[in-house]
């Protein structure tokens, strides 16, 4: 195997702006921070704002920055994070962007930072996501713009964009493991306490946060019982039985409660529980698929590829610790 080549010394800049989302920043930085103390010598970190002024984030934390953009260094890394500053940031911001970003050999942007570089025409014709809540306002605004709400982040080419909060720590964590390694970045993720383990295209909701909680008590209940019986029939006629309510009348209701139908939830609680499954315990694919509810293990190998773009084989193989030693 090729040994990896360790960077040397590279520059993560962090653009600050007011109003920015406070864990937008910290999080990438924390990681990077955290890879730094582990393999010194491998990143420098700097923030910068337009004028070189502290800023105050969006829950009243005042930052002051290493630079102004003017006196920045050129960085490896341009971390854009988002925050309600973004809705309408100063022309300048977005001028030195489109000057400057193109230089970065690597674009990340968390959160609603998208938006910043899709005002400077960094995003076009790039699959990019961004918060579930703001998709549809860069979708229509950037036409040109290729999004997908539902993944925690996305790479295309030397672009990286990343869904609210957390998902720029997983993001942050992807490209250290992609300098550094695996054992990097799983010591960082470790002493974070987060999980190195969550695939870039992973939807950003769980099913249960995904749909919305049903109001009549009985479609709740059918959706706590799907949730904790992912391998019984869960067809629509069963569950209906269930709720007494006539088939039609039940996948009418359910969706409308909930904002998606029977078997989308069902879709998405049977993958949750296998990949937990998978990364959780060491039970074989065929036991896992049976206690999923996919009766067999190519239903689950296809709903994998679909949904994840990769084996659960392979899943298990890249998401599942380590043993300790």
């Amino acid at each position: 195997m090729a040994q990896r080549t360790r960077p040397a010394g590279r520059t993560v800049l962090v653009l600050l702006f007011d109003d920015v989302q406070s864990l937008d920043v910290t999080g990438p930085v924390e990681v990077f921070a955290g890879a730094e103390k582990h393999t010194p010598g491998t990143y420098r970190i700097r923030t910068a704002t337009l004028d070189g002024a502290p800023v105050r984030t969006s829950s009243g934390l005042t930052v002051v920055p290493d630079h102004a953009l003017a006196d920045a260094p050129e960085p490896d890394t341009l971390v854009v994070p988002g925050g309600q500053g973004t809705r309408d940031p100063d022309p300048r911001l977005t001028d030195w962007l489109r000057g400057h970003g193109p230089r970065a050999r690597r674009l990340v942007s968390v959160c609603t930072g998208a938006i910043l570089l899709a005002r400077a025409g960094l995003l076009d014709g790039r699959r990019v996501t961004t918060h579930w809540a703001y998709s549809g306002r860069l979708a229509r605004d950037h036409p040109a713009v290729d999004v997908d709400p539902d993944p925690i982040y996305i790479r295309d080419g030397n672009v990286a964009t990343s869904a609210g909060v957390t998902s720029g720590i997983d993001l942050a964590l992807a490209l250290v493991e992609e300098d550094l390694g695996r054992d990097v970045a799983l010591t960082v993720a470790r002493h974070l306490v987060v999980f190195l383990r969550r695939p870039g295209n992973q939807a950003q909701f769980s099913a249960q946060l995904a749909a919305q909680s049903a109001h009549r008590e009985p479609l709740r209940e059918i959706q706590q019982w799907i949730t904790e019986h992912p391998g019984a029939d869960l067809g629509v006629e069963s569950l209906a039985a269930r709720a007494s309510l006539s088939p039609r009348h039940f996948a009418r209701a359910f969706r409308a409660e909930t904002g998606t139908t029977p078997g989308r939830y069902v879709d998405r609680v049977r993958l949750e529980h296998a990949r937990r499954l998978l990364e959780d315990t060491g039970d074989g694919v065929e036991e896992v698929s049976r206690a999923s509810g996919y009766g067999t293990t190519e239903a689950m190998r296809r709903a994998f590829v679909k949904a994840l773009g990769t084996s659960p084989a392979e899943y298990r193989r890249r998401f599942r610790p380590a043993p300790a030693h």
